[in-house]
């Protein structure tokens, strides 16, 4: 064709290429608008058209909080990243955290919906990642009251202790028979136990299907969906299956709620029956687990808003789950930490073996109240492992100032704790070394039930983790144990200071590969 007989379809093109740039600039301009319209927002890297600074996450394999850190090295402890046009505010120092769980805690004290929580927790219809608001208040103080307050944790002090000393046995037996101890295994077994009990009435974790249902949900909780921030390619998130998984694991688990319900209600029924002829009501009150006092203040109708059968599998799965991987994972990292570090190791074995027990005698709750090293250990491991390195995301209500940049309503907040505990302006000898003997020092007062910022474990205000008590009491008697009993090594002549203590990707930061190790009665234990 001639450049004569093309003219025409030229001058169109060009006619319609100028036409066209104005709107093309309207729109770049309202999209830079919507992602950073504010006066004096906080330093941020320089973001692409439709993706923002999902780029700079690196790859999949990075976790976020690692990420997060070297960011943060660049644009300092309060940096605005956009994902695509989601504002995310990540928090990376103490008086950052102060700013947002104290000065304007109730301005952040709400949750951004995820695809993975809402389809997993009954469109967020649990505890930890409800909406602020009257319901979200009322099934907190619900739990609480029935499982988490101090009175209530004392109460299951007989579980507990049940359970470690089936763990114990365990250990033992796999022992004699000359194998290696899977402590990730006996750990989570413990955890699920006692909670499962507390919170359900019975013990699931033989179930080899309920295993498979928790460890899915770790896995896929945390996950990405890419409809979350670039909503028209939500479908390659569908494409490479994770809607269909979600979709399944979330069938799949409430059938098993419904199951643990039902069974309650027809163990009520019998119940009601055998009150009818003259049974003990105190008795009967005494027996009842988390799933009983749900249904019966369902029946009674006792909260300003009706406790619906979805509400109560949201929030008996929330208690369920946060209790048990989160434990058992401090408790995994704990025991890696100390066998990395034989020095530790010693010194705790030390203060547990000053108390003599017979060869089936366990170390008790009441046997643990003055073990200070056992507890600074602990400490040190919440500082380094935190189960959420990256607290469960915020979402602000209404604009604030903060540290004086504007930050927008609707700006999500992800606090990084593990960057947070390793800052050596809080931490300054070897901050990123397992040290128990600095809570015996200068970080002797610092606590981790959220009052001091340079140490949040379990974050702070109102959003703090409710069983901050059910867990620690939990961790104390299985770590105590576990070193009373036993001589730990590495299997393979693998030398202790080579252990691997890569960490896995996910909602709770696992430990990367289980930790395996031989166990040595204690002769004298």
């Amino acid at each position: 064709m001639s450049l004569l007989k093309r003219m025409p379809e030229l001058i169109n093109n060009e006619i319609l290429s100028f036409l066209l740039l104005p709107v093309f600039l309207i729109l770049l301009y309202r999209w830079s608008c919507s992602t950073s319209g504010t006066r004096n927002p906080p330093p941020s890297p320089s973001k692409l058209p439709i993706i923002g600074n999902l780029h700079q996450l690196g790859s999949l394999s990075t976790p976020p909080h690692r990420a997060f850190q070297a960011l943060s090295k660049v644009y300092g402890p309060l940096m605005l990243l956009h994902f695509r046009s989601s504002p995310v505010l990540v928090v990376s120092s103490a008086e950052g955290a102060r700013e947002i769980m104290k000065t304007h805690d109730l301005a952040f004290s709400s949750r951004p919906k995820t695809t993975a929580f809402e389809k997993l927790l009954y469109n967020c219809k649990d505890v930890a990642v409800a909406p602020y608001g009257d319901y979200w208040r009322q099934v907190k103080s619900i739990c609480v009251l029935h499982l988490l307050s101090a009175k209530k944790v004392r109460s299951f002090r007989t579980l507990r202790e049940d359970e470690t000393r089936s763990m114990i046995r365990n250990i033992k037996e796999t022992s004699q028979r000359g194998e290696v101890v899977d402590v990730r295994k006996m750990v989570m077994g413990l955890t699920n136990d006692v909670v499962s009990r507390a919170a359900l009435g019975k013990k699931y974790y033989n179930d080899g299907d309920f295993k498979e249902l928790t460890t899915e949900f770790t896995e896929l909780a945390g996950s990405i969906h890419l409809g979350d921030y670039i909503p028209w390619l939500g479908w390659l998130s569908r494409l490479a299956g994770l809607d269909a998984k979600l979709d399944s694991l979330a069938k799949r688990y409430d059938a098993f709620m419904d199951s643990v319900l039902q069974e309650h209600i027809d163990k009520s029924w019998d119940t009601s029956n055998e009150n009818d002829q003259g049974s003990d009501d105190d008795q009967n009150e005494d027996n009842r687990d988390f799933v009983d006092v749900l249904l019966e203040i369902q029946r009674e109708n006792l909260l300003q808003f009706p406790l619906d059968r979805t509400s109560i599998k949201a929030v008996v799965q929330d208690m369920f789950l946060a209790g048990t991987d989160t434990t058992s994972t401090l408790l995994e990292w704990e025991m890696a930490e100390v066998l990395k570090h034989p020095r530790v190791m010693s010194k705790l074995q030390k203060e547990l073996r000053a108390v003599k027990k017979g060869e089936e005698e366990i170390l008790t709750e009441d046997d643990l109240v003055d073990m200070h090293y056992l507890k600074t250990v602990i400490k040190e491991a919440l500082r380094l492992h935190p189960s959420f390195t990256l607290l469960l995301p915020k979402m602000s209500i209404q604009d604030v100032k903060i540290k004086g940049y504007d930050i927008k309503a609707n700006t999500q907040v992800l606090v990084n704790v593990w960057q947070i505990g390793r800052d050596p302006k809080s931490f300054n000898h070897k901050p990123e070394e397992f040290e128990p003997e600095r809570f015996l020092g200068v970080n002797s007062g610092l606590s981790y039930k959220g009052t001091d910022f340079e140490y949040l474990p379990f974050g702070a205000g109102r959003r703090l983790c409710p069983g901050i008590q059910f867990a620690t009491t939990v961790n104390e008697i299985g770590l105590a144990n576990l070193l009373h009993k036993f001589d730990w090594t590495l299997p393979g002549g693998v030398r202790n200071e080579d252990l691997d203590m890569s960490e896995s990707s996910g909602l709770t930061i696992h430990k990367k590969y289980p930790l395996k190790a031989m166990a040595i009665p204690h002769s004298s234990a």
